[in-house]
């Protein structure tokens, strides 16, 4: 692995940032999951934003498709990607150069839109890990949303750590895994279906 120091000073990079990765067209759900609604009427990227706010992350970017308008929360910057069909490495890699810019924060959370009953106690635990990267895990299988280091942040936006996925570079990393209870790390909600039985295990 090629190492690089870190550009944020460690008195100004206590924070953790957050990344949701919304940027797909959502074939299988009907439209683009980012503005897709829970039952409780908030979209998808609403509620990814409340548990990422809750659980005391800032700055908040979300990858958004390019020619696709929604209601985009106040605290969430929208990244629009270059073209529609990016892969999710690619989004992933625009997304974190774009919050590399800003120097106040030592750690991210990358979670994807089509997770949105992650609990903010999750966002909590995996922000307190002192390790390059963390897996979220229930029963002992992963789930999302994942944890990196800024260095590992910084490896992948300069192109050291080209994947072709993620699962790829938390394999380097390495990732820790981190026992969570929260049965929305492993919801998965990319059909109408899947959320309305997600929903249903998670909200009785």
């Amino acid at each position: 692995m090629h190492s690089r120091t870190s550009s944020a000073p460690e008195f100004l990079s206590s924070r953790t940032a957050g990344l949701i990765l919304a940027g797909g067209a959502g074939r299988r759900f009907g439209g683009p999951k980012a503005f897709a609604r829970l039952p409780d009427g908030r979209t998808f990227l609403e509620a990814c934003a409340d548990a990422m706010l809750r659980g005391g992350l800032e700055p908040l970017v979300a990858t958004l498709p390019p020619d696709i308008d929604g209601d985009i929360p106040p605290s969430v910057r929208p990244l629009r990607l270059p073209r529609p069909g990016l892969d999710m490495f690619a989004s992933i890699t625009l997304g974190l150069q774009h919050l590399l810019e800003d120097l106040n924060w030592r750690k991210l959370i990358l979670l994807p839109v089509d997770h949105p009953l992650i609990r903010p106690e999750t966002m909590m635990v995996l922000a307190a890990q002192e390790c390059p990267a963390a897996i979220p895990t229930l029963e002992k299988r992963h789930g999302h949303p994942i944890m990196i280091s800024r260095r590992i942040a910084e490896e992948i936006a300069a192109g050291h750590l080209p994947g072709p996925t993620l699962r790829e570079v938390l394999r380097a990393a390495p990732a820790h895994d981190v026992p969570v209870d929260d049965r929305g790390i492993r919801a998965n909600c990319n059909t109408p279906e899947a959320l309305i039985e997600a929903w249903s295990v998670i909200n009785g």
